[in-house]
């Protein structure tokens, strides 16, 4: 799933195509969906884009915001979406289908561009579940998604974070994970923040020590930096493959961890997965695999 440094770099993209690389800003030619489930919203129609300079792109939690002609196109791309930009889009709409696209949002031809060629991106997500999500909408708060969001991480300090935690009774893995709480992290970057704080991921919030607290805020802090530096100035379809270079435990069950060689290890949920290294995290000890145990009964 594309997490807070992801969507923040393909913003930072997105800005320098339709803002930042003319002398005016990109005007939206036309949208298209073409995944009936795709589209939430029905107050503002796709209309009110048609003919709209691009006035500003941004991210809030895991969203990714255009607004042009005063209204805001919100994109969440779930666990399996993305995007995919073309310099010059093909002539011609598209027919709706099951296949991976979902929404093509296309872009004026530049004045300068003497082939007239039209500019776009398309969204797309993979597999048969479709979670992606794509709002227009007149006020941000009209998504119900932006509307629980709690603040962004960098916006946290020590002793907000540190009272957050110790009133948090569950997991610590779940308190970085909730976007009511911290906006922005998802199960790849909870995974680094532990393994970086040397914090088992099913260790009680409410029970930690100062010192452990300290750990998981710098933690936090220097990961997630780190994540936007190892983002920022790549096109989009770099974004992906950047980060899975990067990661350090999340999804590299059976590998040697890169701090102290012990063998990554991971716990399976019915549609989820987490990965740690029990060295640097559980002082050895494996954490207990329900679904494994279950196939092994």
């Amino acid at each position: 799933m594309p997490e807070m440094p992801e969507v923040q770099g393909l913003a930072d993209f997105l800005r320098t195509k339709l803002i930042e690389a003319d002398a005016s800003p990109a005007v939206i030619s036309d949208v298209e969906v073409l995944s009936f489930s795709v589209l939430k919203t029905a107050g503002v129609p796709l209309s009110a884009l048609t003919g709209a300079p691009v006035t500003a792109v941004r991210r809030r939690g895991k969203f990714l915001i255009i607004t042009a002609g005063g209204v805001h196109l919100v994109m969440h791309l779930a666990k399996a979406g993305w995007l995919r930009w073309s310099d010059a889009l093909k002539p011609g709409r598209l027919r709706p289908g099951k296949g991976p696209m979902a929404l093509r949002v296309r872009f004026a031809a530049s004045p300068d561009d003497d082939g007239g060629a039209e500019p776009g991106f398309d969204l797309t997500e993979a597999g048969t579940k479709k979670s992606l999500a794509v709002y227009l909408v007149e006020d941000l708060q009209e998504v119900p998604g932006i509307a629980r969001l709690g603040p962004e991480a960098f916006d946290v300090d020590y002793d907000t974070f540190a009272a957050l935690v110790a009133s948090h009774r569950g997991q610590i893995k779940g308190l970085l994970r909730d976007q009511s709480v911290i906006a922005g992290i998802g199960n790849a970057y909870s995974d680094e923040i532990l393994h970086a704080a040397h914090l088992s991921p099913f260790a009680n919030a409410a029970r930690l020590q100062p010192d452990e607290v300290q750990r998981l805020y710098e933690a936090m802090e220097g990961t997630l930096e780190s994540a936007i530096a190892n983002a920022a100035g790549r096109p989009a379809a770099q974004l992906k493959d950047s980060k899975r270079r990067a990661l350090r435990v999340h999804a590299r069950t059976g590998e040697p961890c890169p701090v102290c060689e012990d063998t990554v290890r991971e716990v399976s949920f019915a549609d989820s997965s987490l990965q740690y290294c029990p060295h640097c995290q559980t002082g050895g000890k494996l954490l207990a695999d329900r679904r494994m145990s279950k196939l092994l009964k």
